[in-house]
């Protein structure tokens, strides 16, 4: 790409910590790039030119954003832009540097082509160990049209940084003495009497029951009465269904609230942590919980939020508003497990950003679906065909690029064993699954777990009779084949585990 020799200087106010910071960037722009009234970038590609990067670039410091989570966010307004090859380009908005090993990574925005009026772009960065120089990119990538950025508007938050305060997580001496538990996550429905036999027999001691309806939509929940007509109706089913599977059973269960008052916006992020009304509403949902189970010893813990996903600046951000939801019930019930969920679908990634939270008989919760080419390969396919060409992704083996073993499993759970060890915390692996016709499941499953019992974490598999797809009792080689299968490997692997339970 040529670049004219052009520099100019502009103001970036970043909230860093709540503070607002001034930094002054020098931006190179290339030859498709136009300056208007000293604040609006312009590029404008014709579709014979639209190969390659046209982009303006600037040098950015991360040396003081190593190892944590950060933003980036401009206003932007585009014109005609031809829809990209590939989805991460288009309108470009991105960030690339290296870490300490000499690994790339270009964190940036996604989907982004047509025409659309002002709006606000952001996106963020699990920033490591950067080394050597950053640099901010604007512009188009393998696009025609037009694009324009504001650049008095460009920001930057570093929304997490590890915490540095000494802490030592507090248990009860019943909590401290219950061995790790081990069970399945429920189906959506209530479970029936059949289903409670079934994880008897398995010798299962924990199911992680759903509270869930809209999984996958955007938009939904906004009716904050229709929204709580519908939680009394669930709770007053789980009072039944935890009275059956404690008393007759022996399963104990974890109140996992799985929809969220507000529901999500198209970028998966919960309404909750940016609208005031739906936050309150969260906090007091929690009381009403804990007053209506505090003394129902079926309940082993509450399960504040399935999957945060805060990637961006918010009032309420995900742990802050955990925290609240913990010090009310703590005032209502003192002593049953609250369980916190990490950042980004409870990602191992994200627990050294974690700050544990100052009271009793407080676990943290993980997901463990990595990789992700693995696990959920062809899942959202139409049929879950091969495609002609494609072949399976296979463990143990070389996936993305990498080596995946259960050295390489431990490696990417080393951040939650570290938090683990570091505040004394007790961990909850809430999900792990591996879809049906992954070739080698079962030695994924069967990795995991032995990780899980070298940590003793307690651990339920995602899930019961739910999704065909992650069902330990069916089997099929795409979307349609799926049948019953009494006896599947991957089933056997968890009656193994789960011969360790106590009942």
């Amino acid at each position: 790409m040529k670049y004219k020799k052009i520099l100019w200087n502009v103001i970036l106010f970043a909230a860093l910590a709540g503070h607002a910071e001034s930094l002054n960037l020098k931006w190179n722009l290339c030859r498709e790039a136009k300056l208007e009234e000293g604040r609006f970038l312009k590029f404008s590609v014709a579709p014979e030119d639209k190969s390659g990067q046209h982009c303006a670039s600037a040098e950015f410091d991360l040396s003081s954003s190593a190892n944590c989570m950060i933003e980036f966010s401009i206003r932007a307004r585009a014109k005609n832009v031809s829809r990209p090859p590939q989805e991460w380009n288009g309108v470009k908005f991105m960030l690339h540097y290296r870490d300490s090993a000499g690994k790339n990574f270009w964190p940036g925005i996604r989907k982004y082509s047509g025409t659309f009026d002002w709006q606000e772009l952001s996106f963020f960065a699990l920033v490591g160990e950067p080394q050597g120089k950053a640099f901010l990119k604007l512009g188009l990538q393998d696009s025609s049209g037009e694009v324009e950025f504001d650049l008095a508007s460009l920001r930057f938050h570093k929304l997490f940084s590890p915490p540095t305060r000494p802490f030592t997580a507090r248990y009860s001496d019943e909590v401290r003495a219950t061995p790790p538990l081990r069970g399945m996550m429920s189906p959506a429905r209530n479970l029936t009497l059949d289903d409670f036999a079934t994880l008897r027999s398995w010798n299962v001691n924990l199911v992680r029951a759903q509270i869930i309806r809209n999984w996958h939509k955007v938009g939904t929940d906004r009716d904050l009465e229709e929204f709580d007509r519908w939680i009394n109706r669930k709770l007053d089913h789980f009072e039944t269904m935890f009275r059956t599977g404690y008393e007759q059973y022996g399963i104990r269960f974890v109140i996992d609230l799985h929809t969220y008052p507000g529901g999500r916006y198209a970028n998966r992020e919960m309404a909750m942590f940016h609208e005031t009304r739906y936050a309150e509403y969260f906090v007091e949902l929690w009381k009403r919980i804990a007053r209506r189970f505090r003394n129902n010893p079926a309940v082993w813990g509450y399960g504040l939020i399935n999957e945060p996903n805060q990637k961006r600046f918010a009032k309420h951000d995900f742990l802050t508003l955990q925290k609240q939801a913990a010090e009310e019930i703590r005032k209502i019930d003192s002593t049953r497990p609250i369980i916190i969920a990490a950042n980004l679908s409870n990602s191992p990634d994200t627990f050294h950003l974690l700050d544990p939270i100052d009271l009793l008989n407080i676990i943290y919760e993980v997901h463990m679906y990595q990789p992700f080419q693995f696990t959920h390969q062809r899942v959202y396919s139409k049929d879950g065909k091969l495609r002609p060409g494609e072949k399976p992704v296979v463990y143990p083996g070389r996936i993305n690029g990498e080596e995946f073993d259960q050295k390489k499993l431990r490696q990417i759970l080393q951040p939650v064993r570290d938090f683990q060890l570091r505040y004394g915390a007790r961990i909850y692996v809430g999900e792990f699954s591996a879809i049906t016709w992954a070739p080698g499941a079962a030695q994924y499953l069967r990795d995991l777990i032995k990780i899980f019992e070298d940590y003793h974490w307690d651990w339920s598999y995602h899930a019961f009779r739910e999704a065909s797809v992650w069902d330990v009792e069916k089997a099929g080689s795409d979307h349609k084949s799926i049948r019953p299968a009494p006896n599947t490997d991957r089933k056997q692997v968890l009656l193994e585990g789960f011969r360790k339970n106590r009942h």
